[in-house]
């Protein structure tokens, strides 16, 4: 072997050594030179190896050219190990601006990052991801809107030892919307505003085309008042039997403003249709239960839902303070009655003030009002051996406390006054008109609360001692 013959190396190379310079002019000796030769295209390309040359030299290039617009948002957070790959300008109406950014990070790490960002920092949250390989935020602050969508990337060209996947952010904002928005909305809404700012309190409107519009919808004017006009419903022969008090006491206070086909025509209000057995909406619900809490406590300014006012920052993005309930909507949310960005829910961003009102909202929504302190702790199990209902798990976690809380009331328990006895809760089924009546009848627990009935007497009370005080 050569190992073993140093000498039989040593002739061999000799032998090569006096072929080259023997050979020095012949072709093969010049093809063999410039086998060895260093290749030319190192100098140029010192740092070329593998992959695609051209596209990760123009990346290079881009990186340190493209640069965020002058007027970027400073309130818009930037993921810190992302890269700004590309800025496309507006090329619609709407003046939105997109940024693409590239991070060599999980989508959940970027998630993460960001729902906490927008948390921290009052960023009104109107969508999030709900899956770990990406998604959308869409959030708002002030008059900003922005959507930063996270997406996971291949990558074809990775290291052999870097991951093999990355992940892209494309960040969209758009100024100056939210005027633009609630303009639109409030030419499309005109004929109710005059109104909805008496709802709020007593102001006096310019238009006299709202008058009439107005008359039909007296009751939302009052909600903070002690008592207001009574109202008539040409239809509570359609009310069941064990629920029909309850609509007429509360129908004396005048709280049960509704939206029927009555207010539609301003020539016969006398007909108003109560439509009992029609589910009630979120924004309906809200509406009556702050009006009827607060003619329950005409003397208790403590006891009664402050409404809002229209310069206040709405809790939620689908009620703009231009909408006609947002001062009762708003009112609750600001006391922590229903669940909002307010108190905590980050997820709650939307009202959805036409949806109907569900079984377990109606409980959530109005307990806090009876009890007037905390809501116990409860599970499954408390709740299954107290009200005894065969479909305890299909009940939101959040409503599983005000349900327990409402069978510790005993006999003046809503669950009880509105669907009597049952082993079914069914907490996602619509509540009627007449059911949601029946739970704003009484306030407060056993032996301590005020029904309609003694309201209207309260309302009642003071006219007789008014006269000698007059005279």
């Amino acid at each position: 072997m050569l190992h073993s013959n140093p000498l039989a190396v040593s002739i061999s190379l000799a032998v090569l050594l006096t072929s080259l310079t023997a050979c020095s002019n012949s072709q093969i000796a010049k093809n063999l030179e410039q086998s060895l030769a260093a290749d030319s295209r190192l100098k140029d390309n010192p740092v070329i190896f593998g992959g695609n040359q051209t596209g990760d030299r123009q990346t290079q290039q881009n990186n340190s050219v493209v640069q965020l617009p002058t007027d970027f948002p400073k309130e818009i957070p930037l993921y810190p190990n992302a890269q700004l790959q590309e800025v496309i300008p507006s090329s619609d109406p709407e003046n939105r601006v997109s940024t693409r950014w590239l991070s060599s990070d999980p989508t959940n790490f970027i998630a993460s990052y960001y729902r906490n960002q927008f948390q921290t920092n009052n960023w009104q949250i109107v969508q999030q991801p709900t899956d770990e390989q990406g998604g959308s935020f869409e959030v708002r602050h002030n008059d900003l809107q922005l959507k930063v969508t996270i997406a996971p990337k291949p990558v074809t060209s990775a290291a052999p030892n870097q991951p093999q996947t990355a992940t892209e952010l494309l960040i969209e904002y758009q100024s100056n919307t939210t005027t633009t928005a609630q303009t639109e909305q409030s030419t499309n809404n005109i004929v109710p505003q005059p109104s909805d700012s008496q709802f709020v309190g007593p102001v006096q409107s310019n238009n006299s085309v709202s008058q009439p519009v107005s008359t039909p919808n007296t009751t939302n004017n009052t909600i903070g008042a002690s008592g207001t006009s009574p109202q008539e419903f040409s239809d509570l022969n359609k009310v069941p039997q064990e629920l029909r008090k309850y609509i007429q006491d509360l129908a004396a206070l005048g709280v049960l403003s509704v939206e029927s086909n009555a207010t539609k025509s301003n020539s016969n209000n006398t007909t108003n249709q109560f439509e009992p057995n029609q589910a009630i909406t979120h924004r309906e619900y809200a509406r009556w239960l702050v009006a009827a809490n607060n003619a329950m406590h005409p003397n208790n300014p403590s006891k009664q839902i402050r409404l809002a006012s229209e310069s206040a920052q709405a809790a939620f993005s689908d009620v703009p303070s231009t909408d006609r309930d947002f001062s009762a909507i708003q009112g609750l949310a600001e006391a922590g009655l229903i669940p909002s960005p307010l108190s905590g829910d980050s997820t709650q961003v939307l009202f959805r003030p036409d949806a109907p009102l569900t079984r377990e909202q109606l409980i959530l929504w109005k307990v806090p009002l009876d009890t007037r302190q905390a809501l116990p702790a409860a599970n499954l199990d408390a709740v299954k051996q107290t009200w005894g209902f065969q479909d305890v798990g299909k009940i939101d976690p959040r409503a599983l406390r005000a349900v327990l809380a409402d069978f510790q009331n005993g006999e003046q328990s809503n669950i009880r006054r509105v669907f009597g006895y049952t082993t079914l809760f069914q907490p996602k089924k619509p509540v009627t008109r007449a059911e949601a009546a029946a739970a704003l009848w009484y306030f407060g627990t056993q032996g301590e609360g005020m029904s309609a009935t003694d309201a209207l007497k309260l309302q009642r009370s003071p006219q007789p001692t008014s006269q000698p005080q007059s005279q």
